[in-house]
């Protein structure tokens, strides 16, 4: 036996851990509903809002430190309110806050000999995620059959691209759908949509955009981005190493798409040796299967896919027709050993809540809380309307959909103890992505009963 695998099987250490579960347990099971926050801790958390704003250049979007400990979709802040996190980092925290089975990971992780993996020295649970993610992705049979792992998903995207390019060069050029969002690195910004994030940047790469599907319009919007491809294709030919496809827009607005829209453009792609890229930083594990292409039917076109945020660590999958010819592909760190580990346990706890599948839970509570918010637009006419999404991946529009009222929305909602953002322009709307492993419909109720209490508010 490895002596790491009996320091792993001391008694001691099992020991330990049952009295930090307990604790845990104990502390986090008080956390149980929306509260406001305590006077007496009013101008503490007061003072250190105003030093994190000065710390990191600006404040925050929302006023929220963390007290450290929640319980579920509940969490503390350092005023002593708690909040229903709906949103949880913008998609990270899949098992909510205080979760025992970060706890466990984390403990695992410590009693590691480092606190970070890399591209040089690896672990034994390095080796397990990236196994776990390809044998996930092959489910269905797609050419996927490498994984890098890496820190965010910028960076995960910013591989994907560089393995694109290094395969299709001497071409520069990307197609991406209108609205997108890949990240903010220096590349990345030229492919998402936003003008606001490249101001100042100097230009890195050359995009052109297709518009997205809109249900509004399926034929004509299907029928317009093919039009639209084709039209970039013979203007550039050769020129184009990839398009870059997110299934489900995250930022964009929560318009998934159909298989006949991202199929005809995945065919016409691969017909001018043009690679595909599923982004599934956002979309990952929140539908009817683990990926989002799988969930379309899209197995067959994914040549690169890219995935994070509720992994806790990020990656980016490849097939071996596309392993670089040169050293293209290295970074100090793949992701801290707590990540990695935690990640393997979000996915063990997805898989066995019955998560995936057409009836699974994920699909099961969208529908639960697509006719709950449906209802309240019933009830509400004029201030909402929807839902929108996909999966554990659902928004609405606030009365006229400007930026002003989604945003006066959004602080609503967060004053009375929920917590979503924004997504989309034009309209703009709430999005909510509540933690996969542990919303109920009762949290889903409770959620509702606060979007209607905003609503009675509104003007």
């Amino acid at each position: 036996m490895l002596t790491s695998q009996e320091l792993l099987n001391d008694p001691r250490v099992a020991q330990a851990k049952e009295l930090l579960l307990a604790a845990l347990r104990d502390h986090s099971q008080k956390i149980t509903g929306v509260r406001p926050g305590r006077e007496e801790h009013r101008t503490e958390y007061a003072d250190a809002l105003t030093r994190l704003a000065n710390a990191r250049g600006g404040a925050p979007y929302f006023p929220y430190i963390s007290s450290g400990l929640g319980n579920g979709p509940w969490v503390e802040l350092g005023d002593g309110s708690v909040k229903l996190d709906f949103i949880v980092g913008i998609g990270v925290h899949g098992l909510g806050h205080s979760h025992p089975a970060m706890l466990n990971a984390t403990i695992d992780a410590g009693l590691e000999d480092t606190i970070m993996q890399g591209n040089l020295q690896h672990d034994a649970y390095s080796l397990a995620m990236c196994e776990r993610l390809i044998g996930l992705a092959k489910k269905f049979e797609a050419p996927l059959d490498h994984c890098l792992l890496s820190t965010s998903g910028a960076m995960a995207n910013e591989n994907a691209l560089k393995i694109a390019f290094h395969s299709r060069f001497p071409a520069t050029r990307v197609i991406c759908m209108d609205n997108c969002f890949a990240g903010r690195s220096m590349a990345l910004a030229q492919l998402t949509d936003r003008p606001a994030y490249r101001m100042g940047l100097p230009k890195t790469l050359d995009v052109d955009f297709i518009p997205m599907f809109h249900p509004s319009d399926p034929d004509g919007t299907t029928r317009g981005a093919m039009e639209m491809l084709q039209k970039h294709l013979a203007r550039h030919p050769g020129e184009y190493a990839c398009i870059w496809l997110e299934l489900v827009a995250g930022e964009g607005g929560y318009y998934p798409g159909t298989k006949e829209y991202f199929e005809g453009l995945c065919r016409v792609c691969h017909d001018n040796n043009v690679l595909v890229i599923f982004d599934e930083v956002q979309t990952f594990t929140r539908l009817s299967q683990p990926f989002a292409f799988q969930h379309f039917g899209l197995d067959a076109y994914a040549d690169l896919v890219t995935l994070g945020k509720i992994t806790q660590v990020c990656a980016t999958l490849y097939g071996d027709q596309l392993k670089p010819k040169g050293p293209i592909l290295s970074q100090t760190f793949t992701g801290a050993t707590a990540s990695i580990r935690a990640g393997l346990a979000v996915l063990d706890i997805l898989e066995e809540k019955g998560c995936f599948g057409e009836k699974g839970w994920n699909m099961e509570r969208h529908v639960y809380f697509a006719k709950k918010l449906q209802a309240l637009a019933e009830r509400n006419p004029g201030k909402l309307s929807g839902p929108y999404g996909e999966g554990m991946m659902i928004a609405f529009t606030p009365g006229d959909g400007s930026a002003e009222t989604a945003k006066t929305m959004l602080q609503r909602l967060y004053d009375l103890g929920l917590m979503g953002f924004l997504a989309g322009s034009n309209p703009n709307r709430i999005r909510f992505l509540p933690p996969p492993g542990i919303t109920t419909h009762e949290h889903i109720d409770i959620a509702c009963e606060i979007i209607e209490r905003a609503l009675s508010e509104s003007n």
